[in-house]
């Protein structure tokens, strides 16, 4: 054996990344996703790892979130989204690469651990925040196909916001159109 070949970096990266996922609650099918491993050995980490907190709170179950209408819901969550969105770009999580990322891959596994950086930041400037940790992998994956929602840049002030891709014109953000926004 080589000293400088480590044969198990990739795989224990996958389980490094995949534990994090499932501290932040998220579903198999979103783990599976981004670090290329089975249901199966998603399901025996978390009894292996995490099996004294299923008692406590147990996982969500179901498919993972998929309606781009829960983002523009309400002001605050219009708000929230911005913040996230914001949180992401900054981090390196977006923009999306050019090329897809296979699920697994060194990229794929970099992007997940930015990603969990990025909510990680997010729900220490909002403790109270409405958007879960399975939102989050959600709308990273929407802002990065930039469809239906993308990246927007405020023509007023130039923060970053999150727009409609069918929308005729660029609105400024919450902050810049006021109150009668």
């Amino acid at each position: 054996m080589r000293i400088s070949d480590d044969r198990y970096q990739g795989e224990r990266e996958r389980m490094v990344l995949a534990l994090r996922f499932l501290h932040h609650e998220a579903r198999t099918q979103t783990i599976r996703a981004w670090t290329g491993l089975s249901d199966d050995r998603i399901r025996k980490l978390y009894r292996s790892y995490l099996g004294d907190v299923r008692r406590a709170s147990p996982r969500h179950r179901g498919k993972s979130p998929h309606q781009v209408a829960y983002f523009t819901r309400s002001l605050r969550l219009i708000e929230e989204t911005a913040a996230l969105a914001t949180t992401l770009w900054l981090t390196g999580v977006l923009p999306a690469p050019a090329a897809p990322e296979p699920a697994g891959s060194a990229a794929a596994l970099a992007r997940g651990g930015l990603l969990c950086t990025a909510f990680e930041a997010y729900r220490l400037a909002r403790a109270a925040a409405l958007i879960s940790f399975e939102h989050a992998a959600f709308l990273t994956a929407v802002l990065s196909r930039g469809e239906p929602l993308r990246i927007a840049w405020c023509g007023a002030c130039g923060g970053l916001m999150v727009a409609e891709t069918v929308a005729l014109r660029v609105r400024p953000c919450l902050h810049c159109a006021g109150p009668a926004a």
